[in-house]
């Protein structure tokens, strides 16, 4: 199981948790199952072509899965995966 590090947005799809365990051996797969086990989540993390939406960030043990290997990343038990939209802002 994957520790899957829910933002505040999505929470409401998870039963207002911030953190689910989730059963998968690459970011692909826990993003697929974690829409199996909250539907509708998955949507909102991925676009109509199955990619990672451009303001969603990903981070595998606190290293963004763009510098590692995107969806395909793998993933072993102990490892903890981050869901976080990007924040825009300023003047």
């Amino acid at each position: 199981m994957i520790k899957v590090r829910i933002p505040t947005p999505l929470r409401p799809m998870t039963g207002g948790k911030n953190e689910v365990d989730i059963a998968g051996n690459s970011v692909a797969e826990i993003i697929e199952n974690l829409g199996s086990a909250h539907p509708g989540i998955k949507e909102r993390i991925c676009d109509e072509q199955g990619e990672v939406r451009r303001f969603i960030n990903i981070y595998v043990n606190e290293e963004d899965i763009r510098f590692l290997t995107g969806k395909e990343t793998p993933l072993k038990e102990g490892d903890e995966m981050s869901i976080i939209p990007a924040i825009a802002g300023g003047s």
